[in-house]
C-alpha cells in the first residue's frame, strides 16, 4: 500500500509529489533519475566487483607468486572486510550524511582498486582488497539509502527498486564475463583497473545529485556498539569461511563461531541496555515489515549464493565447461532477474506485497527443485535453461517485493541503519548458506562414492543435494511471508502510517 512520501534531503530539486510526513516533498523528475543513475551505480561497482575478481585468481597466482592457501584471502578479505562493516557502514551513512558518506567510500574504493592494480606482492594485493571491502561495505547501505530517501512509497519506489535490482543481477554476469575477456585479452591487473571510470562517474553523477544533508541532530557513533557489532559480523564470516578447512566440529570452528555469538550476545545486550545513541535501534525490529524482511533476505541470500555457486560447479567440473562459456552460460539467468524485478512493481500493485513476495519465493523454490535434475548427461539447452529462467525470475519478484515492504514507513535519519540490515542480512545468509550447504554437498558426494557410482555422478548427486536444500529454504521463507508479512491495509486506513501496519 502507497505510504507517506519520505523527506529527501538528498536532493535538492523541487517536487512535484504529496508532502511527506514531516511536511517535505519527495523529489521528481530529472534529479530523481539522477539519483536512482547514481545508487545504481554504486551498486554495479560492488556487484561487479564481487564477481570479476573470481575468475583472474589463477592468473594473480601465478603472477605474484601466491600459495593454494594464501590465493583464497584475495576472496575472503574482500568478504571479511565487507560482512563485517555493513551494519557500521549504513549507521555511518546515516550520521556523516550521504553525500559525505558516499564520496568517501567511491574514493577509497578507487585507491583501493589503483592499489590492487598496481599491487607487487601477495599482501599488497590482499590489502587492496580488503580496502575494496571496507569501500563496499559503505556503498552498499547508501545505495539503497538512496533509493528509500527519495522515491515515496508505492509505485514509485517499486520501479526504482526493480531497476536497483536489475542492475545487481547484470553486475553479477557482467562481472564473470568481464573478468575473462580483461584477463585474456589484456592482463588480470586489468579487473581492477576498470573501476577507475567507473568511479569517476559515479563521483560525476553523485556531485550532482546528492545534495549536502543536514546531520542529524545529537547523532553520535556509538564506539562500543561498533566494535562489538563489527567484530561479531568478522568473526562469523570467518569462520564460516574457515569452515573449508577445519571441520563444523573442529575445535577451531567451535571456538571461533561460539565467539561469533558471544560478540553478538554482548552487542545486543549493549545496544539495548546501555547505548544512548545505539548504532542499531533494535526498537526497529519490533515491527513485523522490519525483522520478517530481515530474516526472508537472509535466506534469499543463501539461496542466490548457493544456487549460483553450484550451477557454476556443474557447468564446469560435470559438463566440462570454460570460465567464459559457464559465465555466458549465465546470462537467461541474469535476463530473467532482471525480467522478475522489472515485473515485480505491477504484480505488488494488482495482488499485494504479500502475495507477490510469496509467490516470488515459490517460484524460485520451484525452479531450484528443478536444478536438483541435473545430472551428467544433461544438457544446456533441455536442463539448464529452464530452471534458470523460472529461478531467476522468482528471485528478481522477491527481492524487490522483500526489500519494498523492508524499507517501507522508515524514518530517513534510520533509512541506513534499515539499509545496512538488508544488506549484512543477505551476505551472511550467503556466507552460512554456502557453508553448510558445501558440507552437505560433500557428505551427499561422498555417499554416492561409497554406493559405487562413478565419480561425476557422485559430484552431480552432492550438488543435487545442495539444490533440494535450496529449495527448502525458498519454501521457509515463503511460509515466513504468509504467517508474518502485513496483508493489504483496509481501504479506510489506507492513509494511515506505515508504522502502524
Amino acid at each position: 500500500m502507497p505510504g507517506p512520501a519520505l523527506p529527501s534531503p538528498s536532493t535538492g530539486a523541487p517536487a512535484a509529489s504529496a508532502p511527506s510526513a514531516h511536511g517535505r516533498r519527495a523529489p521528481s523528475g530529472p534529479r530523481a533519475g539522477l539519483v536512482l543513475a547514481t545508487a545504481c551505480l554504486c551498486q554495479l561497482i560492488v556487484t561487479l566487483d564481487a564477481s570479476i575478481v573470481n575468475i583472474a585468481l589463477p592468473a594473480m597466482g601465478q603472477s605474484l607468486g601466491f600459495g593454494d592457501s594464501a590465493l583464497a584471502w584475495i576472496v575472503n578479505a574482500y568478504a571479511l572486510a565487507f560482512g563485517g562493516l555493513l551494519l557500521l557502514g549504513g549507521r555511518v551513512a546515516d550520521l556523516a550524511g550521504h553525500r559525505r558518506a558516499l564520496l568517501a567510500g567511491l574514493a577509497l574504493f578507487g585507491v583501493a582498486s589503483v592499489l590492487g592494480g598496481f599491487a607487487q606482492t601477495p599482501a599488497q594485493l590482499i590489502a587492496a582488497r580488503a580496502g575494496q571491502g571496507v569501500a563496499s561495505a559503505l556503498l552498499a547501505p547508501i545505495s539503497l539509502t538512496l533509493i528509500m530517501v527519495t522515491f515515496a512509497e508505492g509505485a514509485a519506489r517499486a520501479r526504482a527498486l526493480g531497476v536497483w535490482s536489475m542492475v545487481t543481477a547484470a553486475g553479477s554476469a557482467i562481472g564473470v564475463l568481464l573478468g575473462g575477456v580483461l584477463t585474456d585479452l589484456l592482463d588480470w591487473r586489468w579487473v581492477f583497473f576498470v573501476n577507475a571510470p567507473l568511479v569517476l562517474l559515479a563521483v560525476v553523477l553523485a556531485l550532482r545529485s546528492v545534495a549536502i544533508a543536514r546531520p542529524v541532530p545529537g547523532g553520535r557513533l556509538d564506539v562500543v556498539g561498533a566494535v562489538l557489532g563489527t567484530g561479531a559480523m568478522s568473526v562469523l564470516v570467518y569462520g564460516l569461511m574457515e569452515t573449508g578447512r577445519h571441520p563444523w566440529g573442529s575445535t577451531r570452528t567451535l571456538v571461533t563461531l561460539g565467539a561469533a555469538v558471544l560478540l553478538g550476545l554482548a552487542f545486543l545486550g549493549w545496544e539495548a541496555r546501555f547505548a544512548s545513541a545505539p548504532i542499531v535501534r533494535l526498537g526497529v525490529l519490533r515491527a513485523r515489515t522490519a525483522w520478517s524482511a530481515t530474516v526472508i533476505v537472509t535466506l534469499i541470500g543463501a539461496a542466490m549464493l548457493v544456487g549460483f555457486y553450484f550451477c557454476s560447479l556443474h557447468l564446469q567440473n560435470v559438463l566440462h565447461y570454460g570460465p567464459l562459456a559457464a559465465g555466458a552460460a549465465f546470462l537467461p539467468f541474469c535476463a530473467g532477474v532482471m525480467a522478475g524485478s522489472m515485473a515485480a512493481g505491477r504484480l505488488g500493485a494488482r495482488f499485494g506485497g504479500r502475495a507477490t513476495l510469496t509467490g516470488g519465493l515459490l517460484l524460485a523454490g520451484l525452479g531450484m527443485l528443478w536444478f536438483s535434475d541435473l545430472g551428467v548427461d544433461s544438457g544446456y539447452l533441455t536442463a539448464f535453461v529452464g530452471p534458470s529462467v523460472v529461478t531467476s525470475a522468482g528471485v528478481g519478484i522477491c527481492m524487490v517485493a522483500n526489500t519494498a515492504m523492508g524499507t517501507s514507513g522508515v524514518a530517513r535519519h534510520e533509512a541506513g541503519l534499515v539499509s545496512g540490515l538488508l544488506n549484512a542480512g543477505r551476505q551472511c545468509g550467503g556466507s552460512i548458506g554456502l557453508a553448510v550447504l558445501s558440507s552437505l554437498a560433500v557428505a551427499a558426494t561422498r555417499n554416492a562414492a561409497e554406493e559405487g557410482r562413478a565419480p561425476l555422478e557422485a559430484l552431480a548427486a552432492g550438488y543435487d543435494r545442495a539444490f533440494v536444500v535450496t529449495a527448502v529454504l525458498l519454501a521457509v521463507a515463503a511460509l515466513i511471508a504468509v504467517l508474518f508479512v502485513p496483508g493489504p491495509a483496509p481501504k479506510a486506513a489506507a492513509t494511515g502510517d506505515a508504522s502502524a501496519r
